[in-house]
């Protein structure tokens, strides 16, 4: 039995302890807002917060979940006021959005974690989710206006 926490809640799963996370999120809790992109950790689409860090959930074992705090992008406000949320629609970051969970919670990790990110920290942190529509610019600033936001 894999125990673990899923956006504040505790739940049990008695099932293949290597069924990657991604699909425990979508089909058993129907949290669909995490993605599935490419299923190789190649786009970020299904990025979650694994006990604070960005973890992309098409690759992990929910077996590695056990005992941890999970967050997807329904549980990382209640009300979607985030920073990072805030300014994505400030700066109308969003073009298509099937990347934007998962552009969010990457960006939300790097917010957290570095107060003021340099373009060099945010390029390299952020390398690894795919934007099809290319809105890179508009994340760049909206990851800015984030921080400036928590510094506050």
């Amino acid at each position: 039995m894999i125990t673990l926490t899923v956006n504040g809640t505790e739940h049990s799963f008695d099932g293949d302890r290597e069924m990657p996370l991604l699909w425990y999120l979508r089909d058993e809790l129907g949290l669909t807002g995490t993605k599935f992109g490419c299923g190789m950790a190649q786009c970020g689409a299904c990025t979650i917060h694994l006990d604070g860090y960005a973890t992309f959930a098409c690759i992990t074992p929910i077996s590695m979940a056990e005992g941890s705090d999970v967050s997807t992008i329904e549980g990382l406000t209640e009300n979607g006021d985030h920073p990072v949320q805030v300014a994505w629609r400030d700066l109308n970051v969003s073009q298509c959005g099937y990347c934007q969970a998962g552009q969010i919670m990457q960006a939300a990790a790097l917010v957290d974690s570095t107060p003021e990110p340099t373009d060099e920290d945010i390029d390299a942190v952020m390398s690894a989710n795919l934007c099809r529509c290319g809105t890179y610019p508009r994340i760049r600033a909206a990851i800015k206006q984030a921080a400036q936001a928590r510094t506050k």
